[in-house]
Formats: structure tokens, sequence, C-alpha cells
């Protein structure tokens, strides 16, 4: 019998993150065995914990862990569960994770799997080094900050690199799991699982659940101030060269700290900032798409529906049909 572990952090998680994954898996390990005639379960999951304690979040709720890191020698399959409030505080509450899943995955060639925020604490063991890694849009300026030297696909919600996978945030995690269930148990159980439990199976973006509040992360008040320029003038056409002159920098140091400071380069930023524009308007107008792009500083339909759909993954027909309260209802 193969094992699989669900940490149950120390300190502040949401508690849906931690049983949701794990009773997906105990419906998978249930139909699989009655799929293939199977005189016991294909896997044993284990709740893990630094002790056997229960552990409380929000004060409400509590998990009892059903083994201790000291009891799981072997395991073939770790999920990271997501941590959450002040990330560096509750790494700090769990760092006795990061030796044991670092151990896993060397001793044993255990594969990991990070749920949304729990990609800091993988992150922290240093195997993500030099490899792809998807988390919760809400703490991609964090992540890249803190570790450079990982690849953050901010558009993904489920990224896998050499028997390391990670996912995007919140309840994508229940996507997640089911690419999980079919890697490990099989495509026809996954289907089971995804029908059962009502949850899309292909969905593989979180692109259109991203709100664009701008990166200011930063210390650069230079690149802050054209910024805020950029922002509350995204309706008009915008020069590069005159935001550049704005903040007294020569286009190419411009350029370099824009991109250093942001992540983006300064056309990329303004894209972001007119497309998060149009998506409000959409979202809670009835303007005409062509009268939205025009009050956005877009004059060609093409170049607006090309950036709309890069930074949302939907057209802007399709994005007001799902989010536009009146199309949603009629």
């Amino acid at each position: 019998m193969k094992h699989i572990s669900v940490i149950v952090p120390s300190g502040s998680s949401i508690v849906d993150t931690i049983i949701a994954p794990f009773n997906l898996l105990q419906m998978a390990n249930a139909y699989a065995r009655r799929l293939k005639g199977l005189g016991e379960d294909q896997f044993k999951i284990d709740l893990v914990g630094l002790s056997l304690e229960p552990i409380v979040y929000q004060e409400l709720f509590s998990i009892q862990p059903t083994a201790t890191i000291e009891e799981i020698s072997k395991t073939d399959l770790v999920l990271v569960s997501p941590i959450s409030g002040n990330l560096e505080q509750e790494i700090e509450n769990n760092k006795e994770f990061i030796d044991w899943i670092k151990k896993q995955r060397i001793a044993n060639g255990t594969e990991i799997a990070s749920l949304c925020k729990g990609a800091f604490i993988l992150a922290e063991t240093g195997l993500l080094n030099g490899k792809s890694c998807a988390t919760h849009w809400t703490a991609h300026e964090l992540f890249r900050q803190r570790y450079p030297a990982v690849k953050l696909v901010p558009e993904k919600i489920i990224c896998e690199d050499n028997g390391i996978y990670s996912s995007g945030g919140a309840y994508s995690i229940l996507n997640f799991t089911l690419y999980l269930i079919e890697r490990y148990f099989g495509r026809e159980t996954a289907i089971w699982c995804s029908k059962v439990s009502e949850i899309d199976f292909n969905r593989i973006g979180q692109s259109e659940f991203i709100i664009f509040s701008g990166q200011k992360e930063h210390s650069d008040e230079s690149i802050k101030k054209a910024q805020l320029y950029i922002e509350d003038h995204y309706g008009q056409r915008l020069n590069i060269k005159e935001i550049a002159d704005l903040v007294n920098l020569n286009g190419r140091s411009f350029l370099r700290r824009f991109k250093k400071a942001t992540s983006n380069t300064p056309l990329e930023y303004i894209q972001r900032v007119k497309v998060e524009a149009a998506k409000k308007k959409l979202e809670s107008t009835t303007d005409t798409i062509l009268e939205i792009m025009y009050g956005i500083g877009y004059h060609d339909e093409k170049a607006f529906r090309t950036a709309f759909r890069k930074y949302s993954g939907l057209s802007p027909k399709e994005y007001r049909a799902k989010y536009n309260r009146e199309m949603a209802f009629s």
C-alpha cells in the first residue's frame, strides 16, 4: 500500500483547504477500490502534524492529525497545505516540516504538491529553485521577492515540474486535487470524483480571477510615481518616453527600473491597468464593448481584444456574460 501525507500546518490556515483535498482523496480511494475490485485501499492517507495535538483554526475549527512527521519515515506524496495570515511568521511556525519535506524528496524520491500558499513552505526547502511554481495571485509579488530563483507562473492553477506540483489559490485546489487523483488513481476515478463533487474537471488557469491593483511592494519612488500616473491617466494615449521624462529618468534606465520593480515592462503595466478598468466596466455597466474600449484609451479593436484575453483568459464578451449581474441572470 502506498502512502499520502496531507500536512496539517501549525499556526494559521484555512480549514477547508485541508479537509477538502483529504475528503476528495478518500473518495478516490474508495471508488478506485470498488472499480478495480481491490481487497484494500490503494493508498493510506494521513493528516500529518508536528504533534498529535488537535490544531485549532480561526478559533472555531480543529483538525486532529492522524500521524506525526516522526512517525512517517516514507511517503509517496506530500500535500503541503496552505498557510495564511503573516506568511513569514507561519513559515517560522512550520519550519520543522521544511526539513522533513526535503528529506522525503531526497531520500525517497517523494513527490511533493503545494496547495495555494503552501508554495511558501515548499519554496523554503530549496526544492523549487530553477523550477516552475504556481501560488495564489494575491501572494505573487511577495513570492517573487522572497524566492527569485523560482520561476513563478502567475496565470496557472496547475503546475508540474519533475514530480513537484503546485497550484493556484483558494478553491482552485479542488481542481488541482482532481489533477492529482487522475495522476495517482487514473482518469476514470478522477472523472467520477469530478461529477459526484460537481467540480470542473479541466480548469487550469486563474487569469480571470486576478484583480490587478498594481505592484507597489517596492522602494523605487520614481517608479511608484510613474505607476500612479498610469493609473490616473489610463483612459488617454500614454507615451512611455513622456512618462520617463515625468519622473526624470532616461528611457533605458526607466525601462530597466520599471521591470525590476514591478516584474512588468511599462507597456505591460499600461495594458494591465487598462484591462482591469475594462473588466470593472464589463461587470457593472451596460456600455457596449466598443464604448468600453474607447473609454480606456484603446482605438484598435484587435489590440484591445488580444490584450484583454492575455490578462483575463477570456474574451470581453465571455467575461461580461460570466460576471455582469444582468447578463448572468438573463
